[in-house]
């Protein structure tokens, strides 16, 4: 947003939105038109408490983690939300946003960094070795804080299921090296043993930065990640602007961000799982920990049809024609619609109907 913002002329500066002093002192000497701060609800006291309390304009730009606990007067009382997909606006309103100050704007895509590149590509190719995969196998791709939350468990479930006819395989997992992911790691390849995948997985848990994920989403072959909860999925839409065919779950934010049959297949939901009651604290902008009872059971996460996406792994494991096809729909279906550029112009746009700001 920054970039693109700074690239058809507006003046923008970015800032760490927990950084109280620095960003007092830009709206000191800077005046913004709007702050605009990005997180989730529990973030509100720094994206739009902070800044209003020095009389600026805020547009708070959200994604939701399942349920909005807090904060819903403050919100109410904006007249613009912006959240990353459809599927956050009805959660919002769901959980009492009014919603008529809701207006959904995708998080932008970086078409050009993000882009087709050839297998023979050098970058591409060292990738590829270091993770084992050889130029004739098919490299399936989950990439997440953590693999499960992204739907790892129901594509290895899949793949077991179509092995013996699938050609030949690897699929890796691309994880954030954290604390709590260890222990989820180990159930992951506890499940590959158990359905006896093991030494076709490969967990990689370095750290990396942003410049390599394009090149680790060139190696690959078919993007499959049918998340569990999902608000955006800006790697899938990263995936597809890099011409790879995504295979997704047909709920949240997919249903905005691919097309189903042409982008990306979407497995049906095969499962809700739904919880009564959870307890909110600090990490949510609350202060103190507290249990809140639902009046109503909220779904917690989806779960994908294990079938179904074994019948599209395979569909485009042997069909190099179709992963291609699908691939350019994909790059072409970012380009028109979720490129940094275009995001920044919807913005403006928007802010310029909702806040007459020019």
């Amino acid at each position: 947003m920054c970039r693109g913002l700074r690239e058809i002329g507006v003046e923008v500066y970015p800032v760490h939105f927990e950084s109280p002093q620095e960003k007092e002192w830009y709206y000191r000497w800077f005046q913004p038109d709007v702050v605009v701060g990005i997180g989730f609800w529990g973030h509100v006291p720094h994206l739009v408490l902070h800044p209003q309390q020095f009389g600026m304009k805020t547009v708070p730009w959200l994604v939701a983690d399942g349920f909005v606990a807090a904060h819903h007067e403050v919100l109410n009382a904006l007249p613009l939300i912006l959240v990353t997909s459809n599927w956050v606006k009805e959660t919002y309103i769901r959980d009492g946003i009014r919603g008529d100050n809701i207006e959904v704007l995708p998080v932008g895509c970086d078409t050009d960094r993000f882009a087709p590149r050839s297998r023979d590509d050098l970058k591409v190719q060292a990738i590829r070795e270091a993770l084992g995969v050889s130029d004739d196998q098919i490299m399936i791709l989950t990439v997440g804080g953590d693999a499960a939350s992204k739907g790892a468990q129901e594509v290895m479930q899949a793949l077991a299921l179509i092995d013996a006819e699938a050609p030949d395989w690897r699929y890796v997992c691309k994880v954030w090296p954290q604390p709590r992911t260890v222990q989820q790691n180990l159930i992951d390849l506890q499940l590959a043993a158990h359905l006896g995948i093991d030494q076709k997985v490969t967990y990689s848990t370095n750290v990396v930065s942003h410049n390599f994920m394009p090149y680790l989403l060139a190696a690959c072959d078919i993007y499959a990640a049918p998340s569990r909860l999902e608000g955006f999925g800006m790697i899938h839409v990263e995936a597809n602007a890099c011409a790879k065919p995504v295979i997704a779950i047909r709920a949240m934010a997919f249903l905005d961000t691919m097309v189903h049959g042409e982008t990306a297949f979407l497995a049906k939901v095969a499962e809700e799982r739904k919880i009564g009651e959870a307890v909110f604290g600090e990490g949510h902008g609350i202060d103190d920990s507290h249990r809140i009872v639902f009046p109503n059971p909220r779904t917690a996460e989806y779960r994908a049809s294990v079938p179904d996406i074994a019948r599209y792994l395979l569909t485009l494991m042997q069909d190099s024609g179709l992963r291609r096809r699908m691939g350019e729909a994909g790059r072409k279906h970012v380009v028109e619609l979720f490129d940094y550029r275009q995001v920044a112009r919807r913005f403006l746009k928007t802010v310029s109907d909702r806040l007459g700001i020019h």
